[in-house]
């Protein structure tokens, strides 16, 4: 019997009455045997015919989302899915259906169709600048389950009762990230937006939010955004990203200083920039860098970019441009030239290039320390033999990965094993197939079994756990030495290097032996 309420709907229980005729007819066979006949206390038999079983099971409580794995909804359903979908991208206010629970079977996906949804919203915000804004809608429990500064703005005790609220400082597009975050547990970040985006969680205090910004802003890092994620990565106190920041900047330095984000970054950035003792550039770089964002800066104050303002807006940053320790070439082909500098300024720098007793200068006279390159080398051993190594336009080629971010300088090569002479180098650096890096130069070799560096135009920025890939093309006329005993992993320093050998060499370098014995890098 299946015991139910009135309306039939709720099992209240669940049990089963089973008669078992045999079992008395059975028993009244045997009873009849028996010597007592005409008993009447035997004429009635105990009801032990009679069993209860109850079906119960214990079974372990599951979660919707357990019991009704994400898929795809029926097809009559779809439809009205996709609808809710685009509505929460449009905010288009559409009617939902009077069911529309029931087509998610989770929490978290009911709650994700409130999203930029105007249903039951008890707030909204006009986010953006004005004439650029966006009004938004919003649930303040939902928002104060994320956030503990909207939990104050809803729920403290200075909480004030607003329809609508103003947020002037934070882009549309960054509070909607936000917003998809606290809604539906998704983080959807775009290279464009990161930054503001990273702004709004900072603001309403979400540290998971900031963190994954974070995150992918480090991922992203480059010589061409350095500059600028450098001044964000201190505005926001960001220490870990301004490391990494700096690392590029170092490293890659001309790169970064050439590039169009330099011209964006605030005065205080540009000091410590222009301070930075193991900036790895030429001073004339750092000098046309400065004189570049002086420009732009000129137009952010609204001033015409003439000679005195691009030097009013430098003010005392500089005299830390090392103009003393450029090239004689470089600074009379170059800053002598850019009137940036007085005629008494000019004067006495030629004096400190020529004359025993020089005279003393506002700006820095100590030459940057730079960086230290650094050198992989992964042979144990090098021999030179009367067949080997020959060259005539063959690739000598080997991969190798990092387990820490290097930016690969160059390549150490062996020289002529016949006495000194002259070879043709192309290096080339490629990861999957992609060139990153490549250079044509020559180098001289003394004879000796020393490496000889040959370098890229500039630093190759090495992603860890990836394997790249190191090719030259060597042009000349002697036999050189070739290495020997190599190994597969190298420590050097903090950092662990791996090789395998690679299809692109033609010429017989491989893991155990052959060209390339160096990596030169900067870590």
């Amino acid at each position: 019997i299946l015991m139910v309420d009135e309306k039939g709907k709720n099992m209240k229980c669940l049990t089963f009455f089973l008669m078992l005729p045999e079992t008395v007819k059975n028993r009244s066979k045997k009873s009849s045997k028996k010597g007592n006949s005409s008993s009447s206390s035997n004429s009635k038999l105990p009801p032990v015919c009679y069993e209860i079983i109850t079906l119960k099971t214990k079974k372990k409580k599951k979660m919707a989302a357990d019991i009704f794995p994400r898929k795809k909804p029926a097809n009559t359903n779809t439809t009205a899915v996709q609808q809710y979908h685009q509505q929460n991208i449009n905010n288009n206010n559409t009617i939902p259906a009077p069911n529309w629970q029931g087509l998610y079977p989770t929490i978290r996906e009911r709650n994700a169709v409130m999203f930029n949804n105007d249903l039951m919203a008890d707030v909204h915000f006009v986010v953006g600048p004005p004439g650029g804004t966006q009004r938004l809608p919003g649930h303040k429990y939902v928002l104060a389950v994320g956030s503990s500064v909207f939990h104050a703005m809803f729920y403290g005790e200075l909480a004030e009762d607003k329809d609508e609220i103003r947020i002037p400082d934070v882009e549309p597009a960054a509070f909607l990230a936000m917003l998809k975050y606290i809604y539906c547990d998704e983080i959807d970040l775009a290279a464009d937006t990161v930054l503001a985006t990273l702004y709004a969680a900072k603001k309403y205090i979400v540290p998971h939010l900031a963190r994954a910004c974070v995150n992918f802003l480090e991922t992203s890092l480059s010589a061409k955004n350095a500059c600028v994620l450098l001044s964000q990565s201190c505005l926001f106190e960001e220490p870990d990203l301004t490391q990494r920041c700096w690392e590029v900047i170092d490293a890659q330095a001309e790169l970064a200083l050439k590039s169009e984000g330099f011209c964006d970054i605030d005065f205080q950035t540009l000091e410590s920039i222009l301070r930075r003792e193991t900036l790895n550039a030429k001073e004339i770089v750092v000098f046309e860098a400065a004189l570049n964002w002086a420009e732009v800066e000129c137009q952010r104050q609204e001033l015409t970019a003439t000679i005195e303002n691009k030097r009013k807006v430098l003010g005392k940053a500089l005299y830390l441009i090392r103009i003393p320790t450029m090239a004689l070439d470089d600074f009379a082909n170059g800053a002598a030239q850019s009137g940036i500098l007085t005629l008494n300024e000019t004067n006495d720098i030629f004096l400190w290039y020529t004359a025993a007793k020089k005279p003393e200068l506002q700006f820095v006279s100590k030459p940057r320390k730079g960086l230290v390159p650094q050198r992989c080398h992964r042979f144990q051993s090098c021999a030179y033999r009367s067949n080997q190594w020959r060259y005539r336009g063959r690739c000598d080629s080997i991969q190798f990965a990092v387990d820490k971010r290097v930016f690969i300088a160059g390549f150490g090569l062996y020289g002529s094993s016949c006495g000194s002479a002259e070879y043709s180098a192309k290096i080339e650096l490629k990861r999957q197939g992609v060139i990153l890096g490549q250079n044509l130069s020559k180098y001289f070799s003394d004879g000796s079994s020393n490496t000889f560096p040959v370098w890229f135009e500039y630093p190759v920025q090495i992603e860890p756990d990836t394997f790249y890939t190191a090719s030259v093309i060597l042009d000349g006329n002697e036999l050189s030495y070739f290495g020997q005993e190599g190994m597969t992993e190298v420590q050097c320093g903090k950092v662990t290097v791996q090789f395998q050998c690679s299809s692109d060499s033609t010429n017989g370098t491989g893991v155990q032996g052959g060209q390339i014995p160096e990596l030169i890098f900067y870590a």
